[in-house]
C-alpha cells in the first residue's frame, strides 16, 4: 500500500522522466516543465499516467517484498553477524532493494516500454501484449532482464541509503527531541513514532540523498530496458558500454544526470509518502 500510494502520487513525473532519459524524439528538445505541458496536449491528461497500470501491478509486490525483506535482513544481520548501529540499516536496505528488484524486474521492463510509447505510434497494445512481444521478439525470458545489472548495482546504494538515512534520522530525532518530533503510536502508546510532517521530511531527505548517489545507473538501466525501441540500441548492450555511450554523446549534465531535477521533484515526495504511509499502515495493522 505504501508503494502504490507513493508511485501514484508521482506517476506523471515518472512518465516524463522516462521520455527525457531516453531522448524520445517527440519530446527530446523540451525540458521538464515544457514536457509536462506538452504530453497532455499531444496525448490527453491520461497520457501522464501511461504505464501506471503496469506500475501498480509491479509496485504492490515490489513494495511488499522490499519493506518485509528490510525488516527480516535487519534481524538476520544483527543476530547472525552481530552488526548493529547504523551500518546494519545500510546493509539490510541494499539487500532488500536488490531482492525486490530481481523478483519484479519483468514488470518494470513492461512498464517502461508502455510509458515510452507516444499516442499514434503504439507498438504494444497493453501489459499482456507487451509481455508476449518481448518474449517472442527479444530472446524469451532473457529479454525481460535487459538492464538488470545496472539496476542491481544502482539499487544497492539507492535502497541502502534510502532506508539508512530515514532510519538514522528517525532514531536521532526520537532520541534527541522526543517531545518536539515524536508522539505515541496509535496502536501501542509505549512506542514513540515520528509526527506525520516530520516523517514526510525525513522520507524526502532520504529520497534526495539516495537518488543523487545512484542516478547515472538509473539512466543506464532505462536505456538498456528500452533496447530495441531506441535507434542506438546496439551501442547500449552492456552496462559499461551504455555508461560510456551516454557520457560520450551527451556528457554528464545532459546525459548521465539528465532529468535529475525532475527526479528530485518526483522522488522526494515519493519517498516521503512511501515511508509515511508505511509507518501509518504499521500502526493501523497493529505491528508496533
Amino acid at each position: 500500500v505504501a508503494g502504490c500510494c507513493a508511485k501514484t502520487t508521482t506517476a506523471p513525473l515518472d512518465r516524463v522522466k522516462i521520455l527525457l532519459q531516453a531522448h524520445n524524439h517527440h519530446y527530446k528538445h523540451l525540458g521538464v516543465f515544457s514536457t509536462l505541458r506538452a504530453v497532455p496536449k499531444k496525448e490527453g491528461y491520461l497520457g501522464l499516467y501511461k504505464g501506471n497500470g503496469a506500475m501498480m501491478i509491479r509496485i504492490f509486490p515490489y513494495g511488499a517484498i522490499q519493506f518485509m525483506a528490510f525488516d527480516q535482513y535487519k534481524k538476520v544481520i544483527k543476530k547472525q553477524l552481530g552488526i548493529s548501529g547504523h551500518v546494519h540499516r545500510l546493509m539490510a536496505g541494499s539487500m532488500a532493494g536488490i531482492t525486490a528488484v530481481i523478483c519484479t524486474y519483468p514488470l518494470d521492463m513492461v512498464r517502461v516500454r508502455l510509458a515510452f510509447q507516444v499516442k499514434g505510434e503504439h507498438k504494444y497494445m497493453g501489459i499482456i501484449h507487451a509481455f508476449k512481444m518481448i518474449y517472442t521478439k527479444e530472446g524469451g525470458f532473457s529479454g525481460f532482464y535487459r538492464g538488470l545489472m545496472p539496476t542491481v548495482v544502482g539499487m544497492a546504494p539507492y535502497a541502502g541509503f534510502s532506508f539508512f538515512t530515514f532510519g538514522t534520522l528517525k532514531s536521532i530525532g526520537l532520541a534527541q527531541a522526543p517531545n518536539l518530533l515524536g508522539r505515541p503510536s496509535l496502536d501501542n502508546p509505549d512506542v514513540l513514532v515520528l509526527k506525520t510532517h516530520v516523517n514526510l521530511l525525513c522520507g524526502g531527505i532520504a529520497g534526495a540523498i539516495a537518488q543523487t548517489i545512484s542516478y547515472p545507473l538509473d539512466v543506464t538501466r532505462r536505456r538498456m530496458q528500452l533496447g530495441a525501441v531506441l535507434p542506438d540500441s546496439e551501442k547500449c548492450l552492456t552496462m559499461v558500454q551504455t555508461l560510456k555511450y551516454v557520457y560520450q554523446q551527451h556528457g554528464i549534465r545532459r546525459g548521465l544526470y539528465r532529468g535529475l531535477s525532475l527526479n528530485y521533484i518526483r522522488c522526494i515526495p515519493s519517498q516521503a509518502v512511501a515511508f509515511t504511509t508505511y509507518e501509518l499502515m504499521k500502526q493501523f495493522l497493529h505491528l508496533n
